[in-house]
């Protein structure tokens, strides 16, 4: 058993408020805490048994942050696009002249699957420097059996290699790929025949789908989802971030994990949502990169009960972000959050978007996972730009990264 002493404590345990505890501990054995509580508290049983002991020196300690949604793993940049839009070209524009998503397939098929995992690497440790412990990261830049098995096997290797529990979530209704174009109800029929094959192979945790006007219909959508059902997979969606499709509504029906983007959600899929129990996954980077005006219905969110989340959406194309700490800023400044919910959005709120019922709190039967920061109070972690103040990342008990 291991004792970590003085610490300043932000639980986050509840429905809300930080849970906060001054002159705090926590004991942990293995991979879980045994015991979080005031130092003076300390039950002697436990006492008796701590075989090390480590002095955070009065340090603010949280959950580990997650990032719940990311597409990590691929080939090229597109930062040509970027040009492109900040001279008046819209997502969809770049996307129907053959740019977007399509391109990044391109590059990824032609990227070798060690070089898929070299720049894969970079961009996660960027995360895991500032805290991550659990990532999620999603396919749906190989477009094709073997390059989307790929993408899944590159990001298994991740989590191991880098010591963080990485998510795989299978997003073949990514976009229609060239050789299928004009095609996309035959595509559909690929990514649902492929899915169990993914399956057996262990490299899915969860299946998602871009359900857009530029990326898949209800019904298309639909069809992926009872695939998913019938292999005993949860889904996740991209929904409602251009237009409203009512996608929101389906993945509830199906008791989706989460629907991310959300910018156009309508009142009945506020409620939806709030009737689900399933998570409003917000991606303030993609709202900024793309100079989006159109806002996500927070207080209707919020006035619904319905648990909000906060990822980096990391991707080439509109949210090459690689800061959970400046998403969690963003939420705030953004969307409106207040640092409680944005952090709560990276923490608790998260696991819960993933399906994670072990962590994104600190109390006792929970991972040890966790996070110790230079800081006074939480609120820094949505305050500073630019600024990390990460001094130890805990995984499983053990320390991952450190600056202490």
């Amino acid at each position: 058993m291991k004792l970590w002493t003085q610490a300043h404590l932000a639980t986050l345990t509840g429905e809300s408020g930080w849970g906060l505890l001054e002159h705090g501990a926590l004991v942990s054995e293995g991979e879980h805490l045994l015991w979080v509580g005031a130092l003076d508290q300390l039950p002697h049983e436990l006492a008796t048994q701590i075989d090390t002991q480590q002095d955070l020196g009065g340090a603010l300690v949280t959950p580990g942050l997650i990032d719940a949604h990311t597409h990590l793993v691929y080939g090229g940049l597109r930062a040509n696009e970027f040009e492109q839009r900040l001279q008046g070209a819209s997502y969809e524009d770049i996307a129907k002249a053959g740019g977007g998503i399509r391109s990044t397939v391109t590059a990824t098929r032609a990227a070798s699957e060690a070089q898929l995992y070299d720049a894969a690497a970079k961009r996660l440790q960027a995360l895991l420097n500032e805290g991550v412990t659990t990532v999620e990261i999603k396919s749906g830049y190989g477009l094709s059996l073997d390059a989307e098995l790929a993408c899944l096997r590159v990001a298994q290797r991740l989590g191991t290699a880098l010591n963080v529990d990485v998510r795989k979530t299978y997003l073949g209704a990514h976009a229609v790929p060239p050789e299928f174009a004009g095609r996309a109800d035959a595509y559909v029929d690929a990514v649902c025949g492929w899915m169990a094959a993914l399956q057996q192979q262990g490299l899915v945790d969860a299946v998602d789908a871009f359900c857009e006007g530029i990326g898949f219909t209800v019904a298309q959508t639909r069809r992926v989802f009872e695939t998913a059902r019938g292999l005993g997979l949860p889904v996740k969606l991209h929904a409602e971030q251009l237009s409203d499709l009512g996608g929101t509504q389906l993945a509830c029906e199906f008791g989706a994990l989460s629907c991310d983007h959300l910018e156009y959600l309508s009142p009945a899929g506020v409620q939806a949502l709030a009737g689900s129990g399933s998570v409003a996954t917000l991606l303030p980077g993609a709202y900024y990169f793309l100079r989006e005006t159109k806002l996500p219905p927070i207080q209707a969110l919020r006035e619904a009960g319905v648990p909000m989340a906060i990822a980096t959406d990391h991707n080439p194309g509109t949210s090459p972000a690689l800061s959970l700490l400046l998403m969690i800023n963003m939420a705030c400044t953004l969307f409106r959050l207040t640092p409680e919910e944005a952090v709560r959005g990276a923490t608790i709120n998260a696991a819960r978007a993933l399906g994670l019922k072990d962590r994104g709190q600190l109390q006792a039967g929970q991972r040890a996972d966790f996070c110790v920061w230079d800081a006074a109070h939480p609120n820094e972690l949505a305050y500073f730009l630019g600024r990390n103040p990460l001094l130890l990342a805990v995984r499983g008990g053990q320390i991952r990264t450190t600056r202490m």
